[in-house]
C-alpha cells in the first residue's frame, strides 16, 4: 500500500467512524469502534452533520416541490433528521436539562443524567428545541434558504463538539464522552474550520460571522455551566450543546433573511 493509499484509507475510516458515531446510517464496519477511534475521527464530525442536514434539506425540498405548506415541510425535515440520528442529541438535551435543573448537588445531577426516564425539565427542553427549530424552518424565505440553513446548522453544531471536548474535561471517568476520549487540538481545529466554511458557504459571510459569534457564546456559556454544576462535560452535555448551536444557527439564518417568526 502506498502512502497516499494509507492516507486515503485513514480519511475514509475517520469519516465512516464519525457517521456511525452520530447517526444510525447502516454503514458496514469491520471492527467495533474504540474510544480512541472517536477522538481521532472527531475532525470529521461536521461530515456526519452534513449527512444529517442533507437528509433534512432533501425532505424539505421534496415536500416543497409537491406544494406542501412551509409548516408541513419544516415538520417533515425535522422528522428526517430525527430518524437519521435516532434522536441521539435530543436525548442528551433532555438528560442535561433534567440533571442540571433537578439535581441538588454534583453526584445527584450526574445520577439524574444517567437515568433514562424523562423529567419535567427534559420534556420542556425537548418541546422548546423542536418548536424553535420547526418555527425557524417554517419562517425561511424559500426552500433553498431552508435547505442551506439546515445543512449549515447541523455541520456547525457538530463542528463545535471536538472543540468543546478538547477544552472542557470529562465530568466522570466512564460514559460516552469519557469513552470517546479527548480530541487532539489539530482535530478540533479542522472540525472548527469545516464548520466555519459551511456557515460561510451556506449562509454568506455576514450571517456566518454573526452565527459564529453567537455559537461561540453558547459554547462558552455551556462550558461555564457544566464546569460549575458537574465539573466538566458528558455525552449528554455534548448532545445539549449540539441542539443549542443548531437552534442558534437556524434563528440567525431567519433573522438575517429579513423574515419574522
Amino acid at each position: 500500500m502506498t502512502r497516499s493509499d494509507g492516507w486515503a484509507s485513514r480519511l475514509a475510516a475517520d469519516i465512516k467512524t464519525s457517521i456511525l458515531f452520530c447517526t444510525r446510517v447502516p454503514i458496514p464496519h469491520s471492527a467495533p469502534i474504540e474510544g480512541g477511534d472517536v477522538a481521532r475521527a472527531s475532525w470529521a464530525l461536521p461530515v456526519a452533520g452534513a449527512v444529517v442536514g442533507g437528509a433534512g434539506a432533501l425532505a424539505y425540498t421534496m415536500a416543497s416541490a409537491i406544494r406542501f405548506p412551509a409548516t408541513l415541510s419544516a415538520a417533515l425535515a425535522l422528522v428526517a433528521t430525527l430518524l437519521v440520528t435516532g434522536c441521539l442529541h435530543e436525548d442528551g438535551l433532555a438528560d442535561t436539562a433534567d440533571g442540571l435543573g433537578g439535581g441538588r448537588d454534583r453526584p445527584r445531577k450526574l445520577e439524574i443524567m444517567r437515568d433514562s426516564r424523562l423529567g419535567t425539565f427534559g420534556a420542556c427542553a425537548l418541546m422548546m428545541s423542536l418548536l424553535l427549530r420547526w418555527a425557524a424552518l417554517a419562517a425561511m424565505a424559500s426552500p433553498m434558504t431552508a435547505a442551506a440553513a439546515l445543512i449549515a446548522a447541523h455541520v456547525s453544531a457538530r463542528a463545535a463538539l471536538p472543540v468543546f471536548m478538547h477544552f472542557v474535561p470529562a465530568a466522570r471517568f466512564d460514559g460516552l464522552s469519557a469513552h470517546a476520549g479527548r480530541p487532539a487540538l489539530r482535530a478540533a481545529a479542522v472540525a472548527a474550520l469545516l464548520g466555519v466554511l459551511a456557515l460561510a458557504a451556506a449562509l454568506g459571510p455576514a450571517t456566518a460571522i454573526i452565527g459564529l459569534v453567537l455559537a461561540t457564546c453558547a459554547g462558552l456559556l455551556m462550558a461555564w455551566l457544566s464546569m460549575r454544576q458537574i465539573g466538566g462535560q458528558t455525552g449528554d452535555v455534548l448532545g445539549a450543546l449540539e441542539q443549542i448551536i443548531e437552534i442558534v444557527i437556524l434563528l440567525t439564518a431567519v433573522a438575517m433573511s429579513g423574515r419574522r417568526l
